[in-house]
């Protein structure tokens, strides 16, 4: 029998990095220390971890055929991520980013083009094989469109013992009030500590404190706090924490909060506790800071944890 996937579905995009020495000043010239093409987008980040931590995934998503399609599904093949979910939509462009990456100081700062490029319709991922996956996440986009399909999910797990249904998480990252009904549809909350701050909590245990009343009965739900590592909260009411793993040398922190939820998603979706999960997440966004893009992270990895 085919190995189940985790689906997940929201934004990709191309991102532009360049890394500099110091954060540029406004309507000055500067040169960077060094530039590249990425796949970016944070449901398409997760795939990347998740396929290099050695999970079977798949990305649902627009593009737009041209150029920069071309060059993003060339690097998910490149990547192992199953493609077969993406809509390829007749209007509008392929959602592009412009990065500035700097490791003095640990920021990164985004400005994302991607507002005529239309998202994945609940019509469209009614098409989708639910027998294909064993978990599906969601990046906060849409939100009306994914809780109709998300509604779809619950609707094809009522046919199935526990054991068989698809896990559902989500993600609410951007301080965009339709995506707070969203909390309210996932087994696995993740919710940024920008959204978290929003609502005035200074902390991921004040934060999960204070949005739980918000999740479905039987609900993790997830924060993560930079450098404070990051906290859940199950039904049991017992907060977990895991410190953070900061690397040697601070290099590049763009999708490491697309890493932490991928390698949740991968403990998890393994049968591993939220303890392990936390923990997990932790280590690998923190391994993932001390280099540039994704790719050392790697299957030896998740073994050495295992083993540890």
């Amino acid at each position: 029998m085919e190995q189940q996937k985790i689906l997940c579905v929201g934004l990709v995009c191309l991102d532009i990095i360049n890394v500099v020495d110091k954060y540029p000043e406004e309507d000055t010239d500067s040169r960077c220390l060094s530039q590249r093409w990425q796949r970016g987008g944070n449901a398409s980040n997760s795939c990347t971890v998740l396929s290099l931590l050695g999970a079977s995934c798949a990305f649902m998503g627009s593009l737009s055929a041209g150029p920069v399609a071309d060059f993003i599904m060339a690097d998910f093949l490149r990547h192992a991520v199953d493609v077969s979910a993406v809509i390829w939509q007749v209007k509008g462009q392929t959602p592009c980013a412009c990065c500035v990456v700097c490791p003095s100081s640990g920021s990164r700062t985004v400005v994302l083009y991607d507002m005529n490029l239309p998202d994945v319709t609940a019509e469209d991922f009614s098409k989708v094989n639910f027998r294909q996956y064993k978990w599906i996440h969601w990046e906060g986009r849409n939100a009306e469109e994914q809780v109709k399909m998300i509604q779809q999910v619950v609707m094809y797990n009522s046919t199935l013992p526990r054991q068989q249904r698809i896990t559902i998480s989500v993600e609410i990252e951007k301080t965009r009030e339709m995506l707070y009904q969203l909390f309210a549809h996932g087994d696995v909350v993740f919710v940024s500590k920008d959204v978290a701050r929003h609502f005035g909590y200074e902390s991921a245990e004040a934060a999960l404190r204070g949005f739980y009343s918000r999740v479905k009965a039987g609900a993790v739900l997830v924060c993560a706090w930079a450098e404070k590592g990051a906290d859940a909260l199950g039904p049991d009411g017992v907060i977990i924490h895991s410190d953070a793993f900061p690397p040697e040398a601070l290099v590049d922190t763009l999708g490491a909060g697309d890493t932490f939820n991928a390698a949740v998603i991968y403990t998890l979706s393994n049968g591993g506790s939220l303890q392990d999960a936390l923990t997990f997440g932790c280590r690998v966004a923190g391994r993932k800071c001390g280099f540039h893009g994704y790719d050392g992270i790697s299957r030896d990895f998740t073994e050495d944890w295992t083993k540890s």
